[in-house]
């Protein structure tokens, strides 16, 4: 079953559970995933990998929204987009530890012949497409910068 298809089955045992967090926040990724098998060039299929691109922008869009809440004095706000985040993570692929990630990026250096800073760009392009969803672009970025210099 694909992405799209379990988030239309977890509404459903959303609405009879009446988790309203949930339920919202699942309803808000269904609607993304409409929009994505219409927009123009389609074919009204959805890919797991356009799917879960998809997720991750949401999550980061809640995490941002949620910092901004905290930052004007509204956590009960934050706390709600939190709690969106922190169910639509449900659906993305493990994210990747610490140890892993630095593991990961060693071979995509190794493997794309990297030396130097200056090559960092070389890195980040096969680094993001391999680990998307399994780790965030800032915490890629950093560590690949780390272990260039």
């Amino acid at each position: 079953m694909n992405l799209f298809d379990v988030v239309s089955e977890d509404i459903k045992k959303a609405m009879l559970a009446r988790d309203k967090v949930k339920l919202e926040a699942l309803r808000g990724v269904k609607k993304e995933f409409l929009e994505a098998k219409t927009a123009p060039g389609a074919n009204g299929e959805l890919t797991d990998e356009v799917a879960t691109k998809i997720l991750v922008k949401m999550v980061k869009q809640r995490k941002e929204s949620a910092q901004i809440y905290a930052d004007n004095g509204r956590q009960e706000l934050a706390e709600t987009e939190l709690a969106q985040a922190k169910a639509i993570e449900e659906y993305l692929p493990k994210q990747l530890t610490e140890e892993e990630l630095e593991a990961e990026l060693k071979a995509i250096i190794a493997e794309t012949g990297a030396q130097g800073p200056k090559e960092m760009g070389k890195v980040m392009g096969v680094a993001s497409k391999r680990l998307a969803g399994r780790a965030e672009g800032k915490a890629i970025s950093a560590k690949v910068k780390e272990l260039l210099n």
